[in-house]
C-alpha cells in the first residue's frame, strides 16, 4: 500500500482504527467533538453540517499519496488497515491509536447491508446473505479475516497500553459518557472539572448520538466523496446502530456458527466479543 511508504505520522496524531462497520462513524464523531470542543460552540461544530468521514481524513484514500496535504490543525485520521500493515511511522511514533471492535454478528450484518444499500443505489444486485455469510466465516473480506484484525490491535494494546486504547462498541453504547471521558483522557484532551460540571460531556454524547446524527440534513441528503467515482449517499452510513440487531437477519444456526468461530479464534487471548 502506497501509504505504508509515504505517510509520515506526527507525535500529535490520533489514529482511529477499526475493521469496517464496527462503529467508526460514531467514534470519529465523538473524537472530533472532543478535540474541537474549544474551537467550536454547540451551533457551529462542523459535525452539524458535515459527515464525520469528511471531518477525519481516511489514510487509504485521502493520505495515500502524501501526508503533506493534511490540515495542520486537525490531528485526527482514520484507517481500516490491520495493525501489521500500518505505516511504520504510526507504529514507531508517539502518536495515539484508538481501536474499536464489535460483536462479529452485528459487524457482519451491518457490513452486508451497507453494501446492499450501496449496490441498490447504483442499480446493482448484491450477493445473497447466505453467500456473503459463508465468505465472512472463511475470513474473506476487504481487510482480511475480522478476528485477525481485532486480535492484531488487541495484542498490541496489551503490549503498549499507553499508545493504544482498545474499545468495544457494546460497552461504549452502554455507558457512553464514561467512555467519552476515558477517550478524552487517553488522547490528551481531558475534560476539566468545570467542563464536567456544566455538562460538556453529555453535550458531546447527545450531539454525536445516532439519533441526532441520523436526523441532520447533511446525513439525510448529503453525499460523500462527490468528487470521486465512488460517491456514497451519507444516509447509507446510518442504519440502526443497535446492539444485537443481528437477530433480525441471522438464523440461530448461523449465529451459533459465528459464535463458535469467534471462540476458537480468540481462545487464549483474554479477549471476548
Amino acid at each position: 500500500m502506497r501509504a505504508q511508504q509515504s505517510f509520515r505520522s506526527q507525535p500529535s496524531d490520533i489514529v482511529i482504527c477499526s475493521a469496517p462497520k464496527t462503529g467508526p462513524t460514531w467514534l470519529k464523531s465523538l473524537t472530533f467533538a472532543i478535540v474541537t470542543r474549544s474551537t467550536f460552540d454547540d451551533s457551529t461544530n462542523p459535525l452539524l453540517s458535515n459527515l464525520s468521514h469528511d471531518c477525519v481524513p481516511f489514510l487509504e484514500v485521502d493520505l495515500a499519496q502524501s501526508s503533506s496535504n493534511r490540515d495542520p490543525n486537525n490531528p485526527l485520521l482514520a484507517t481500516h488497515v490491520p495493525y501489521s500493515s500500518l505505516p511504520r511511522s504510526i507504529i514507531d511514533s508517539s502518536c495515539k491509536i484508538v481501536y474499536i471492535c464489535r460483536d462479529p454478528k452485528d459487524s457482519f450484518v451491518s457490513n452486508y447491508l451497507f453494501f446492499v444499500r450501496i449496490l441498490a443505489s447504483k442499480d446493482m444486485k448484491p450477493f445473497a446473505l447466505e453467500e456473503a455469510f459463508e465468505l465472512y466465516c472463511q475470513g474473506v473480506s476487504s481487510y482480511g479475516p475480522y478476528w485477525d484484525h481485532v486480535l492484531g490491535f488487541w495484542k498490541a494494546s496489551l503490549d503498549r497500553p499507553d499508545k493504544i486504547l482498545f474499545l468495544k462498541y457494546e460497552e461504549m453504547m452502554e455507558d457512553t459518557a464514561v467512555y467519552v471521558k476515558k477517550l478524552a483522557d487517553f488522547i490528551g484532551y481531558p475534560f476539566s472539572f468545570e467542563e464536567i460540571e456544566k455538562g460538556s460531556v453529555e453535550k458531546i454524547v447527545n450531539m454525536c448520538s445516532f439519533e441526532n446524527l441520523s436526523k441532520l440534513e447533511v446525513n439525510k441528503s448529503g453525499k460523500h466523496r462527490e468528487e470521486t467515482p465512488v460517491v456514497i449517499e451519507n444516509k447509507i452510513y446510518f442504519r440502526k446502530g443497535k446492539v444485537g440487531d443481528w437477530e433480525n437477519y441471522l438464523t440461530p444456526k448461523m449465529a451459533a456458527r459465528l459464535d463458535s468461530i469467534t471462540l476458537q479464534k480468540l481462545n487464549g487471548s483474554g479477549l471476548t466479543l
